[in-house]
């Protein structure tokens, strides 16, 4: 696996796989109509393109396939994490945080903060985040479920590893 800045011409790539990530998530957690709401069919490549090249995510390539990606925000925002279906639970979201972690520190990033879905709160809550609150947010209609969470970064744990942490 190869963590890589964002290059466009993985846009409409790193766009299917946010929606496969999406809906392939189990309906006893967000509904199908939660799912089509939070991604919506057909998918926006436009705006995925547009979004993609403000944000400049990080990505995850084995071989020439995108398997995941993670944003950062100049503000410690942490914006989207998403790992293809097929490649969960094999340390893909792992290693994109690690780079966004140096990343971070590198830019002398104080807080990390993001809003974890059900399915990714106990990922960060197993990176050291600490849930904020609850939020019920509701588009067109539908309410969906997040985790506002958040991560002080402080010099004295700058060598602390998370990489041993792969239940992605």
């Amino acid at each position: 696996m190869d963590i890589q800045a964002y290059s466009a011409d993985k846009a409409m790539e790193i766009a299917d796989l946010f929606y496969k990530s999406v809906h392939a998530i189990d309906p006893l957690v967000y509904t199908p109509k939660q799912k089509e709401t939070w991604a919506p069919t057909p998918v926006d490549y436009e705006r995925w393109a547009e979004r993609l090249n403000v944000k400049q995510p990080f990505i995850a390539l084995i071989e020439t396939s995108v398997v995941g990606f993670i944003e950062l925000d100049a503000d410690g925002h942490i914006d989207c994490t998403y790992t293809h279906p097929d490649f969960q639970g094999r340390g893909v979201a792992s290693s994109l945080y690690e780079r966004l972690l140096a990343e971070a520190r590198a830019k002398s990033i104080k807080c990390l903060y993001v809003e974890a879905s059900l399915v990714a709160n106990p990922f960060f809550e197993h990176r050291g985040f600490s849930v904020v609150k609850r939020n019920e947010v509701k588009r067109n209609g539908v309410s969906l479920v997040n985790f506002s969470m958040e991560k002080y970064l402080s010099p004295n744990n700058q060598m602390q590893s998370t990489a041993n942490a792969s239940d992605d």
